[in-house]
């Protein structure tokens, strides 16, 4: 089982760098992201699928 924990600091910033091909390239069987300073209104369509918030 591979865990990635990512500290991602600015989700937004993050997918116009080629967060997804490295999220992919790396092939997790768990994400975890923290400090995506973002609200889920504000999060890119394409990235919403990966993404569970729980509260």
């Amino acid at each position: 089982m591979k865990l990635l924990s990512w500290n991602v600091n600015g989700i937004r910033a993050r997918h116009n760098n080629g967060f997804l091909k490295q999220v992919f390239d790396e092939q997790p069987d768990i994400l975890c992201l923290q400090e995506v300073k973002a609200t889920m209104e504000n999060i890119p369509e394409p990235l919403k699928n990966l993404i569970t918030i729980y509260s």
